[in-house]
C-alpha cells in the first residue's frame, strides 16, 4: 500500500471572460471567502448544480448532440479525402475591441 495517494485526475480547464453585475461578483466572491477556494470554482459548481437540475436543458441538449452525430455521420459517408480541407464548426469574428468571443 502506497503511503502517499495520487492526486485527484484534474479536469481540462478552458477560460471564458463573462460580464456579471457589481452584487452579484460580490456575492462570488464572498462565498468563495466563505469555502475558502476560488471564484471559479464557485461558478463552475454553480453552473454544474444548474446543468443538472435542469431537465428541460438536459433534453435539449441531448437532441442537440445526437442531431450533431448525426450530422456528422451524414457527411463521413458522403465524404471523400476532404479532411485537409475541412472549416471548423463554429466561428468567431473578432468584436469591437479586438477580442475573438461568443460571449460580450
Amino acid at each position: 500500500m502506497p503511503v502517499l495517494k495520487a492526486p485527484a485526475k484534474q479536469p481540462r480547464n478552458a477560460t471564458l471572460q463573462v460580464r456579471i453585475d457589481e452584487d452579484l461578483k460580490y456575492k462570488v466572491e464572498r462565498y468563495a471567502e466563505f469555502l475558502e477556494t476560488t471564484g471559479a470554482y464557485v461558478v463552475s459548481e454553480a453552473l454544474k448544480l444548474v446543468f443538472h437540475k435542469d431537465a428541460e436543458f438536459k433534453e435539449w441538449l441531448e437532441r442537440q448532440e445526437a442531431n450533431s452525430k448525426e450530422s456528422e455521420s451524414d457527411q463521413n459517408a458522403g465524404q471523400t479525402d476532404q479532411s485537409a480541407h475541412s472549416t471548423p464548426l463554429l466561428t468567431t469574428a473578432p468584436n469591437g475591441n479586438g477580442n475573438r468571443g461568443l460571449f460580450r
